[in-house]
């Protein structure tokens, strides 16, 4: 109930290492609410996400084509809180983030805001390679991703029936308790409601890492809330040295105690295994701290590591040996 391991053939000796992480998000993931059907619709999203990124890996493609792939497999699911099934802002609509690093170079890019962009990955990565900046956001990412001839869609596209339930509960259970003050309702929400990102790390056949997130955010959110999914160093970080990391949980946390860039910068400047540094930030600072989530993390060997300190955490993995691995569930190690 927990995970579905596989074998793979063996790589050669000869054949320089490759690996691919994924993740759905993180959160209170009930197996006893979760049907065999959606468990298993769940699983074999993840499989092809992973998939498709670790054929292009296996055919000499980029780290980047890589985490790109794998992302846009679950922005286009319903599953996910990512392009479509992203869930709803307070008015009814949807404001997707997204972002993308190259670990050789500490490239980056990232979008905010958008609304009518099927896939925000992809316009972060235009970002990237075809703008001066680093981070756009709102109309100007909008107006740069026509430029571009990025594939536009009306906001209606990301909607599923779920989620406007999700939305309609959430505003239900503010609006109850906002006699304190926004603030405190919002707090007082249920982790579901808070978190739920898409992501992908890779090591492509060159030693090159890259890290890829992508979200719809907050239930309910207002005012332009920006989460921790588009901000390189909180939500997504890679550095060919050292990791490639990609988040997922309550935004505000991991931006406050940025997560991504502090689990890399533990295992450069205290030389522990990457694994260990996620551990400690996750299981330990983050969750002393009330911040809920979890990262996928993958090093330079090609070493996997998903620590989460939620309920649950949708991933998938396949390592530098050609373990293949998609799990849900798994007992979180208490601090």
């Amino acid at each position: 109930m927990t995970a579905f391991t596989f074998s793979l053939p063996a790589l050669a000796e000869t054949t320089p290492p490759v690996a691919l992480a994924i993740h759905g998000g993180a959160g209170t993931i009930d197996p006893e609410k979760m049907s065999d059907e959606k468990r298993q619709a769940i699983a074999a999203k993840l499989d092809e996400a992973l998939t498709s990124g670790y054929r292009l890996l296996q055919n000499g493609g980029s780290a980047l084509d890589a985490v790109e792939a794998a992302v846009r497999v679950l922005e286009d699911s319903p599953l996910f809180n990512a392009g479509v099934g992203a869930v709803y802002t307070w008015e009814e609509g949807h404001e997707l983030d997204a972002s993308i690093m190259d670990g050789a170079t500490l490239e980056a890019g990232a979008v905010a805001g958008v609304r009518t962009v099927r896939n925000p990955i992809s316009l972060a990565r235009k970002v990237m390679t075809d703008s001066p900046h680093v981070m756009l956001a709102g109309e100007g990412a909008e107006a740069f991703a026509r430029s571009q001839g990025v594939e536009m869609v009306p906001n209606s596209h990301f909607d599923t029936e779920s989620r406007l339930k999700s939305l309609k509960e959430a505003k239900e259970k503010i609006l109850a308790r906002e006699g304190v003050s926004h603030q405190a309702a919002v707090e007082s929400l249920e982790s579901e409601f808070k978190m739920g990102t898409v992501g992908a790390v890779a090591l492509d056949s060159t030693g090159t890492l890259a890290a890829a997130t992508s979200t719809g955010g907050m239930t309910a959110k207002r005012w332009g809330r920006v989460g921790d999914s588009p901000v390189i160093g909180a939500g997504t970080y890679a550095d060919d040295a050292v990791c490639a990391i990609s988040a997922t949980g309550h935004g505000e946390y991991f931006i406050r105690y940025n997560v991504a860039a502090d689990i890399c910068a533990r295992a450069k400047y205290q030389g522990i295994l990457l694994a260990e540094a996620a551990d400690e930030v996750i299981l330990k600072r983050l969750k002393q701290a009330g911040g809920t989530g979890g990262v996928i993390t993958l090093d330079p060997e090609g070493r996997v590591a998903m620590p989460f300190n939620t309920e649950g955490m949708y991933r998938a993995s396949i390592d530098a040996q050609g373990n293949k691995q998609i799990a849900i569930w798994q007992s979180v190690i208490e601090p």
